[in-house]
């Protein structure tokens, strides 16, 4: 496989871990600060094995990492300026990503 090859596609398993709505909020999310599951589930209307099960995906495509906490995993943006660049583009073309994209600034500024 040639490096433009592997390079697709790692873009691709970026974009399709970003391509479901609950995916993008829970990134979206950490984009403010590491979270753990539970405080994920405060925060989404989703249950703890539904977030669990998206966190996965994330992870698997490289988007995500997480540090154990005792008992708890706590999850972080591994590739913050990459994940940051493809909201950026997004946030561009969609008002409510671009809504998002501005409060994490906000509360980015108030830490």
């Amino acid at each position: 496989m040639t490096t433009s090859q592997e390079s697709s596609m790692e873009w691709a398993s970026l974009l399709k871990a970003l391509s479901h709505h609950t995916r993008l909020q829970i990134v979206m999310e950490l984009l403010k600060g590491t979270k753990c599951v539970t405080d994920i589930q405060d925060i989404l209307p989703a249950s703890q094995a539904n977030i669990s099960q998206h966190l996965s995906v994330l992870r698997h495509a490289g988007v995500v990492d997480f540090a154990q906490d005792g008992a708890l995993r706590c999850y972080y943006v591994s590739r913050p300026e990459l994940v940051d660049g493809v909201i950026n583009l997004l946030a561009a073309d969609i008002p409510a990503i671009r809504k998002s994209k501005e409060q994490i600034n906000r509360e980015k500024e108030t830490i």
